[in-house]
């Protein structure tokens, strides 16, 4: 963390054309290593070779997105006032970070993931904790890392990599004195230990936790009718996708009851019997979706509709509404249908369904008109709402939200994919009476860098 300080004393002043090459030349590292750090990750995650094919993809297309955000510039919300006194406002690097890899994202969301991207992008400096589950894999790709350092002229411990357990080494770079900001993707136990951590310090610091989230997805009743085939194979495979270790996996369904609604049960489980098995990633979340699973079950009022390669289970809404356990998320190939006789009780479920990253609504143009409630609600649960499609695919594009309320994120203001996930490490800082020589190249007069700000209520691309 000394390391770091000292990187981010030279880092964040570094230009952000300079910043945005680093950030290419990551991305250029990783795709000349590919064939290696892929064939490291599924032999670490037991992840099939596709996947990993386009997750890296995927991490290197954020990569170069904030490369693109950084060089456009308007993202650090620079303003000039110039009245009775001369005031300028924009948004400044935090300082060192640290960034927790994830185990269900070796790439993605790891060591030069999301997080490690746009803390970069901020001018931040970066520590990453890699997990355990592929440790192999974050080393292989920390040295692209380094290696971008070293073409790219950029301070040295600019980011830098540690391993070791979360409950010592992920505990001690929290509480240390020079960390500014912690990104983390994983469970809640993990994510609430990492927020306990950053409010004993005395200078408590952010910490931007993904932890949970069951993502309800409403079936309502004239696609039900209409569209059953359809709907089995889209949740079928959204269930089963990856063995259901995504935190987009839809982990709770609600539908009135009706004849269709039977039909569709019957079908899906069926349609989940039938999907490949494969190996979850590591034995602590096979230990612990097993776990997740029996607790489940041993509920009382819950029915098992199948159990194979996934679990489908039903319970009525009345139910549901009585056992706060229904609430819970399994992490894995598990989906739970809430039966609901009405629109009032299905209304009830949703709102004791806690924050989440997606709310998702299958339906016809008929049932968008008569339910125009349901959809309304869905939006204060989830930071993501959908319509007619599987909330697994997260997909990298500057109005992407993954983020959402309490317990899904510690903060539902900011999101980790997207363009927005750079506010994450940045703070505003206003500068009143500085002489321009003094002023930061973004908030000078004449600035030759292209950029738009706000100058006396009015944006100008100056």
């Amino acid at each position: 963390m000394q390391r770091s300080l000292a990187a981010f004393k030279e880092y964040g002043k570094t230009p952000p054309t300079q910043r945005a090459a680093f950030l290419e030349q990551i991305a250029a590292q990783l795709e000349s290593r590919r064939e290696a750090l892929v064939a490291t990750a599924h032999e670490e995650s037991r992840l099939p070779l596709p996947r990993l094919n386009g997750e890296l993809t995927r991490t290197t297309n954020q990569l170069k997105m904030f490369a693109r955000l950084v060089r456009e510039g308007s993202w650090v919300e620079a303003s000039i006032d110039k009245g009775d006194k001369d005031i300028r406002k924009m948004l400044v690097p935090l300082g060192p970070v640290v960034v927790f890899g994830a185990s269900n994202f070796p790439f993605a969301f790891s060591t030069a993931g999301g997080d490690t991207a746009s803390a970069l992008a901020a001018g931040a400096s970066v520590v990453v904790k890699g997990h355990s589950a592929h440790a192999r894999t974050s080393e292989a790709v920390f040295g692209a890392v380094l290696d971008a350092i070293r073409e790219s002229g950029v301070p040295e411990h600019t980011v830098q990599h540690v391993l070791g357990p979360g409950s010592t080494t992920g505990k001690a770079l929290v509480m240390h004195p020079h960390t500014t900001g912690v990104g983390f993707t994983g469970s809640f136990s993990g994510g609430r230990a990492l927020m306990r951590y950053a409010a004993e310090r005395e200078r408590p610091v952010p910490v931007f936790a993904e932890m949970s989230s069951i993502n309800p997805v409403v079936l309502l009743p004239d696609t039900l009718h209409k569209n059953t085939a359809a709907l089995v194979k889209t949740f079928a495979a959204s269930i089963t996708l990856g063995m259901g270790q995504f935190c987009t996996n839809p982990g709770l369904l609600l539908a009135l009851e009706s004849p269709a609604l039977e039909v569709f049960l019957q079908q899906l489980g069926a349609e989940v019997s039938q999907a490949q098995a494969h190996d979850m990633l590591h034995s602590g979340i096979a230990d612990s979706y097993a776990e997740g699973v029996k607790d489940m079950l041993d509920q009382e009022g819950i029915a098992v509709v199948q159990r194979g390669t996934g679990v489908i289970a039903k319970v009525a809404a009345a139910v549901f509404l009585r056992n706060p356990h229904f609430r819970e998320e399994v992490f894995g190939p598990f989906s739970l249908m809430v039966v609901c006789k009405d629109k009032t009780e299905m209304t009830a479920v949703l709102e004791n369904v806690k924050g989440q990253l997606t709310g998702t609504v299958m339906a016809t143009e008929k049932d968008l008109e008569d339910h125009s409630d349901i959809i309304a609600l869905q939006a204060t649960l989830a930071g993501r709402v959908i319509i007619n499609d599987a909330p697994t695919g997260v997909e990298v594009c500057n109005s992407m939200v993954h983020g959402g309320p309490f317990p899904a994120t510690s903060d539902a203001r900011f999101t980790s994919v997207g363009a927005t996930a750079i506010k994450r490490w940045v703070r505003p800082v206003c500068f009143q009476g500085f002489p321009g020589h003094l002023l930061p190249e973004e908030l000078q007069d004449g600035n030759p860098r292209k950029i738009w700000r706000l100058v006396n209520e009015q944006w100008l691309n100056t």
